[in-house]
């Protein structure tokens, strides 16, 4: 049978030479293949743009093909020469990778500012496709098979035009690439590129709208994923640099369609409780070990190191050392796992290639300084939220593209500006516009000493929290929850946040009342939070144990149990008498959980018990077959689950033993310091339970 175009599944990336194999047919067959093929690239347009000229010649020249083919499938020989039959498939493999190479260059997703500085390489690309289809011509048996006179004629013709001695160089393509060229190196020498000039450049290219650019810069950022070497990453993120300045100053700041904006959010998607990060419970990039076995992302678990902790987040246990082993075969899967979803995967090292690039890049540098500088001024004279919706959507893009474009953009002096459209009002009238306001912040407040400028400029943080309460959408809501979370790791500001009522209280009730993806980061930011110890205690006291519940009824177990554990564990008796309503849910978890809830669950109720007494054993044994799910955690749980639920079985044992007065024994440093620190019986009232509480 012949091989149809739908065999051939649709590419992105121009493949190599031993992308194609042979097609192993004979005969009759292989011919109707070839037929087909000819005539699929003779049905292809040649280029409008570039390389319009070495695109009409191959598909003139497969025009021509396609006549041998007819004829010898007109009146077929009953048996072809093994030479024939391999001249045939040789032939089918080049044209099969013209085709290609034409379908790559015309692909909507194919930079064309890419194709144009790869000029003279393209170029080369057809010229040297010609040559080895010259060369096929040159072995073709045209004595053993019978050809009509004119059709011989046809192949000689077709043989005498592929063997130009040299590829064709189009002289306006290499004018428009050296044009280019030029505009780079006066963009590193920081020289404002000519405004007419490039409307000239971009219009020769077919780049003409606001739409076209978006697609352009999309199709650079996936070219410098697929790029090895860091000379043309280079190259391309200077290419970005000047197509996204070119977008704001031709075109106009524009914001993209719902539906696109709709496609590149990947929040509303479940992320499987193992990718996440225990600490930051986001998606984890660069998952690494740690001395104990356990992983996290390796930002978040060396921000905990550089704040001073030498435990493990998780299991409590001191580091034997602070070496962070990748985990390969988990950022594998997650990588997988994010190309399924079509969720882009950036490393931590893709993440800090940029910045290298972008220092090395100088031109790159530049033209993000001077889009930066545009966008805010422009801003700055806005007139109408239509216009400042449009400028700061692109300050949200530019800051979220780097490290280095929001340094340029918080140099800018943008914050203040984006300060303006968070309050309510503008949440009424344009709620898009603060949708972007603070999602831009968010995206400034990822680099380090952004947190600090956000957190010093006059009502950013009260605009931010304002947001939090009162925002005109949840995802408005959500994103201020976020921006809070990052804010929040750096230990000044998580003092300074934690003590703001409308934090707390914003915070809680996001997670209560908000949609899956704007709990989670209401989770997130609570968690942050609970690492003060003075903070837990407004935590507490605003219910943040209910809420935990709340969250684990509706499943976000791993949240809520792991907000619970670091709440008992730094809150004292307030946070015990609290967590007593969490026992039959915990223990619910125990059983019910996946390996991660079940371990921090384990460990929550070891703690709860040993603090809080008899009582709080009492209600974990109301659990019906509580023993049985501690017995199965210690057969199948994760290491620091099994030590968890030994300990949590030793405990009641020794109080359906009698044993009361045993089981806060050897709980560690704290119990002996809260003793000597107050001799007073507190009584506390929860649930109807008096629980009395000896500290």
């Amino acid at each position: 049978m012949a091989i149809s175009a739908q065999a051939f599944p649709h590419r992105k990336r121009r493949p190599s030479a031993a992308a194609f194999v042979s097609p192993k047919l004979s005969g009759i067959n292989l011919l109707q293949s070839l037929l087909l093929l000819t005539k699929e690239i003779s049905s292809l347009k040649p280029f409008e743009f570039l390389f319009r000229r070495n695109s009409l010649s191959v598909i003139r020249k497969s025009k021509l093909l396609a006549i041998l083919f007819e004829e010898l499938l007109r009146a077929p020989m009953a048996y072809y020469s093994t030479s024939a039959v391999l001249c045939f498939e040789e032939m089918f493999i080049v044209l099969q990778r013209i085709k290609a190479l034409i379908e790559d260059c015309s692909n909507g997703s194919t930079s064309k500012m890419w194709l144009l500085v790869q000029n003279n390489s393209m170029a080369n690309n057809f010229h040297e496709l010609t040559l080895e289809l010259s060369t096929l011509l040159d072995i073709f048996p045209l004595k053993e098979i019978e050809l009509s006179e004119d059709v011989e004629e046809l192949v000689c013709l077709v043989r005498k035009q592929c063997s130009e001695t040299k590829a064709f160089l189009d002289p306006e393509d290499e004018i428009l690439r050296l044009e280019i060229v030029t505009m780079l190196d006066r963009i590193k020498k920081e020289i404002v590129p000519d405004h007419s000039k490039l409307s000239e450049i971009f219009t020769n290219l077919g780049i003409r709208d606001s739409s076209s650019c978006r697609e352009e810069i999309e199709s650079l950022q996936e070219e410098v994923q697929n790029q090895n070497d860091d000379k043309s990453k280079s190259e391309l993120v200077a290419l970005i640099g000047i197509v996204r300045y070119t977008k704001c100053v031709l075109f106009g700041a524009s914001t993209p369609q719902p539906d696109i904006i709709r496609r590149q959010s990947a929040s509303e998607i479940p992320v499987p409780s193992d990718f996440r990060c225990p600490i930051s419970l986001d998606l984890m990039r660069d998952p690494v070990v740690v001395a104990t076995g356990q992983t996290y992302d390796r930002e978040s678990i060396k921000l905990w190191i550089e704040s001073g902790h030498n435990t493990c987040p998780k299991t409590g246990q001191t580091l034997a050392h602070t070496e962070l082993i990748p985990n390969c075969a988990l950022k594998n899967l997650i990588a997988m796992w994010c190309r399924d979803q079509k969720i882009p995967f950036e490393t931590a090292e893709n993440k800090d290639k940029p910045k290298g690039l972008a220092l090395i890049n100088k031109a790159a540098l530049e033209a993000t300084k001077m889009t930066a500088s545009f966008l805010v001024n422009k801003l700055s004279q806005s007139q109408s939220f239509e216009d400042a919706n449009g400028v700061v959507y692109e300050l949200r893009a530019l800051a979220k593209t780097d490290s280095e474009s929001r340094i340029c953009v918080a140099e800018a002096g943008a914050v203040p500006f984006l300060v303006r459209y968070l309050s309510p009002d503008i949440g009424s009238a344009q709620p898009n516009l603060q949708v972007n306001a603070v999602t831009a912040i968010l995206n400034l407040s990822i680099l380090e000493e952004n947190k600090n400028r956000i957190m010093e400029t006059e009502g950013a943080l009260n605009g931010v929290v304002e947001v939090l309460r009162t925002g005109a959408t949840w995802e408005a809501k959500g994103n201020a929850a976020a921006t809070i979370f990052s804010l929040s790791s750096v230990h000044a500001h998580r003092k300074r946040l934690v003590r703001k009522t409308r934090v707390v209280k914003g915070l809680l009730e996001l997670a209560k009342t908000g949609p899956e993806s704007t709990k989670r980061d209401a989770l997130a930011a609570i968690l942050n939070l609970a690492g003060d110890r003075d903070g837990v205690f407004r935590l507490v006291e605003a219910g943040v144990v209910d809420v935990s519940v709340q969250a684990i009824d509706e499943g976000l177990t791993e949240e809520g149990v792991t907000i619970i554990e670091v709440v008992v564990k730094r809150g004292g008796l307030l946070a015990i008498a609290a967590a007593y309503s969490a026992i039959k849910k915990l223990g619910s978890v125990l059983r019910n959980g996946s390996e991660r809830a079940r371990e921090s669950s384990a460990a929550t109720l070891v703690t709860i018990c040993r603090k809080g007494g008899a009582e709080m054993v009492a209600e974990l044994v109301g659990v019906a077959g509580i023993e049985r799910v501690i017995w199965e955690v210690m057969g199948t749980g994760s290491s620091r689950g099994r030590r968890k639920a030994a300990t949590l079985l030793r405990i009641l044992r020794r109080w359906a033993a009698g044993l009361d007065g045993d089981l806060t024994e050897s709980y560690g440093v704290n119990n002996a310091t809260n003793a000597a620190a107050t001799t007073t019986t507190t009584t506390i009232v929860t649930s109807s339970t008096t629980v009395a509480l000896t500290s």
